[in-house]
């Protein structure tokens, strides 16, 4: 994982296509902290990995739920499997998403204009639009597991799994072409307008139809309501997705990084309120 979103890694570029395993490595090692040395920095990498955005968050999201589960089963309530499990994803990825939402709500919230407000979301500092949208957020994401968990561990794993990688495929698809880059350095230029419209919606089919069929051992009502909570929470980074390149000019690592909180929390909150 990069320190920053604004500087990533630059491995030599190779040419020609990208292999599956060059996108896992890009995947992986643009975000989250797990062991992936990226290979290859350049469009196809970038295209390949991309499409694979959702394959690290269902890493991210196992990863999460097994603490969550296990203080569940050993009596530590709802409350604290909860909050144990939403820090997990925080800690996989160094807190960058989380920071990119930080980023990402001063910039929209300065009024300033759209060269001033990037300046201002690449500050290491954090201002007031950051700070109070990180704590509302990080509160109704414990919240909405927390209601997960009191259900039953599957129903509190089965979120936090769909939340995680609802949150990378968010990001999938704001690599889709047309989406241009605000910058031109950083991982957003590095990953935008990379993936045609038809990997992206295919990518995006396969995530649904896999949430679905996750959860369809709990019943019918569960996949469907599952299934939903994807297509909202890809519903709600769409639009800012498209406030942000209404704003900014662009998408921008931090952008991504809100995105993908954005997303995790919708569906956490759909998925809360089965």
């Amino acid at each position: 994982m990069t320190d920053s979103y604004e500087d990533p890694p630059l491995p030599p570029p190779a040419p020609g296509r990208a292999s599956l395993p060059d996108g896992l490595r890009f995947a992986f090692g643009t975000l989250t902290v797990l062991p992936a040395r990226i290979t290859r920095w350049d469009r196809p990498a970038a295209r390949s990995g991309m499409a694979c955005a959702p394959v690290a968050g269902l890493v991210v999201g196992l990863l999460a739920a097994v603490p969550g589960v296990l203080l569940l089963l050993l009596g530590g309530g709802p409350m604290l499997s909860a909050a144990v499990t939403v820090a997990v994803p925080a800690a996989l990825t160094r807190g960058l998403h989380l920071d990119g939402l930080a980023d990402t709500a001063d910039g929209l919230g300065s009024a300033k204009p759209a060269e001033d407000a990037l300046r201002i979301m690449k500050q290491s500092d954090i201002g007031p639009f950051g700070v109070v949208t990180l704590v509302l957020l990080l509160l109704v994401q414990v919240a909405a597991l927390s209601e997960a968990y009191a259900g039953s561990w599957i129903r509190g794993a089965l979120a936090a799994v769909t939340a995680a990688v609802t949150a990378r495929l968010a990001m999938t698809l704001a690599s889709r072409a047309g989406v241009p880059a605000a910058r031109p350095e950083g991982l957003g230029a590095a990953v935008a307008g990379v993936l045609p419209h038809r990997a992206a919606a295919a990518v995006t089919a396969l995530t649904v139809a896999a949430a679905a069929a996750a959860a369809l051992p709990l019943g019918l009502p569960a996949a469907g309501r599952h299934a939903a909570a994807v297509l909202a929470a890809l519903l709600a980074a769409d639009l800012l997705l498209r406030r942000c390149v209404r704003r900014f000019g662009g998408v921008t690592g931090d952008v991504f990084g809100a995105l993908a909180e954005v997303s995790a929390t919708t569906a956490l909150i759909v998925l809360a309120l089965g």
